[in-house]
C-alpha cells in the first residue's frame, strides 16, 4: 500500500479521507498550528495505530478535534461557562480545552484519564473532514515522537515515507501558526495553562480574569508524572543534536558561542543576529521583531538542523509573554530546559 497525497484543493479529498478515517485508517491532516496524525477518536484500534506509527508513549493523551463548539456536549459533561466563552472567542482556532469526558470516548484516546482535550481547528478542509467522517478525529502532531513537529506535508512525508505507514496526507500547505495549540484545563477551581500556543496567556486572562500556569510550562517534569494533556512531559520537539538555550544579550551570546564553537556545532538564532554568528553555522528561524515569524519558522528550522553531522545546537530563545511564551516553551522542551547564561561564563 502506498501513502496517498491528497491536495486540500481537490474536491474529492474530503470524501476520500473521510472514508479512510471511517475504515480505521490514519490520515495526516493540516491545521493552522501543525499537521496532525488523525484517526477516528472513537475507534480504539484506530487510535492504537497512532501510538504505533509515532512511537508515542501510551500515557500521553490525545487531543480530539471537532468541527464546531456544539459538538462539545457529545463528548464532554459538566461543561463550565468558561468553555463556552472561550469557544465563542477563539474557535475555530489554536485553543484546546481539557474538560470532563463522557464514557463514550475510549480510554485509549484519553490515556485512561477522566478528562479529554478538545479543540476545533481553524483549517476549513479539516473541519469538513470531521463533518464528513461523522466522528471526532484524534490527532497528535504528525511527527515521530519526540522529533520536531511537522508544519508542511513534506515534513510528514519525510517522517513516514510513501510506503503506507500511514494511509494518506492531506496537503494544505504550510501551517499559519507553526506551534501546537494552547491548552487550558477547565476542570479545576481556576483555569490552568498546560501548554502555551497561538492563543496567548494575556488573551486568556483578558477573557477569564485569572489563569494559573502549570509547572510543566516552565520546567521539565518527571516521566512518572500523570499529565492531563499532550506535550507536558518527555523531551519534545527535538532534533538528534543536543540543544542548549543561550540566554542574555545578542553580543554576549555570540561571544559565548565563539569561545566554544567546534566542527559539528550549529546556531539557531534570530534573523537580526545572523551577522553576529557569521562563521558559526547559523540558521535563522524568524525575526525577533516579528514573533509570528519565529512561531511559524521554528520547527522547519529545527528540522533543517536535524542532520547527522550536527552534534550541538546553540539556540537563541525569545523571552516574555505573548507568542514568545509559546516559542520559548517549545525551544526549552527541545533543549530539555538546559539554559546557559553567558554572563556567568566570563
Amino acid at each position: 500500500m502506498k501513502t496517498l497525497i491528497l491536495p486540500a484543493s481537490d474536491p474529492a479529498t474530503v470524501s476520500q479521507a473521510a472514508e479512510i478515517i471511517r475504515a480505521g485508517g490514519l490520515v495526516a491532516i493540516p491545521t493552522e498550528t501543525v499537521y496532525g496524525l488523525g484517526a477516528n477518536a472513537m475507534d480504539e484500534e484506530a487510535v492504537a495505530k497512532i501510538f504505533l506509527a509515532k512511537g508515542r508513549p501510551q500515557d500521553n493523551p490525545l487531543i480530539i478535534h471537532i468541527s464546531c463548539a456544539e459538538e462539545l456536549t457529545r463528548y464532554c459533561h459538566d461543561i463550565p461557562e468558561a468553555a463556552w466563552l472561550l469557544a465563542e472567542r477563539f474557535w475555530p482556532g489554536p485553543l484546546t480545552m481539557v474538560l470532563p469526558v463522557k464514557p463514550c470516548v475510549p480510554k485509549r484516546t484519553t490515556a485512561g484519564l477522566s478528562t479529554v482535550a478538545v479543540r476545533c481547528p481553524k483549517t476549513q478542509v479539516t473541519r469538513e473532514l470531521i463533518r464528513a467522517a461523522g466522528v471526532p478525529i484524534a490527532a497528535p502532531s504528525a511527527n515521530l515522537s519526540g522529533k520536531p513537529s511537522t508544519t508542511t506535508a513534506a515534513h510528514v512525508l519525510h517522517d513516514y515515507g510513501t510506503g503506507g505507514r500511514i494511509d494518506a496526507i492531506i496537503d494544505g500547505g504550510p501551517c499559519e501558526v507553526g506551534v501546537e495549540s494552547t491548552i487550558v484545563d477547565l476542570t479545576g477551581e481556576k483555569p490552568r495553562l498546560l501548554r502555551p500556543g497561538g492563543i496567548t496567556p494575556e488573551e486568556l486572562r483578558d477573557l477569564l480574569g485569572e489563569l494559573e500556569i502549570d509547572r510543566a510550562v516552565l520546567a521539565q517534569i518527571s516521566d512518572d508524572t500523570v499529565v492531563r494533556a499532550p506535550g507536558m512531559k518527555y523531551k519534545h520537539y527535538a532534533p538528534s543534536a543536543e540543544v542548549y538555550i543561550v540566554s542574555g544579550s545578542s553580543e554576549a551570546a555570540a561571544a559565548y558561542v565563539r569561545r566554544r564553537f567546534t566542527e559539528g556545532d550549529a546556531v539557531l538564532c534570530f534573523e537580526e543576529e545572523l551577522p553576529l554568528f557569521a562563521g558559526c553555522n547559523p540558521t535563522a528561524y524568524g525575526k525577533y521583531g516579528d514573533m509570528k515569524t519565529l512561531s511559524a519558522g521554528l520547527f522547519a528550522a529545527l528540522r533543517e538542523l536535524d542532520r547527522p553531522e550536527i552534534k550541538t545546537i546553540y539556540a537563541r530563545c525569545p523571552e516574555g509573554g505573548g507568542i514568545a511564551c509559546a516559542v520559548g516553551n517549545r525551544l526549552k522542551k527541545a533543549a530539555a530546559f538546559r539554559v546557559v547564561d553567558p554572563e556567568a561564563d566570563q
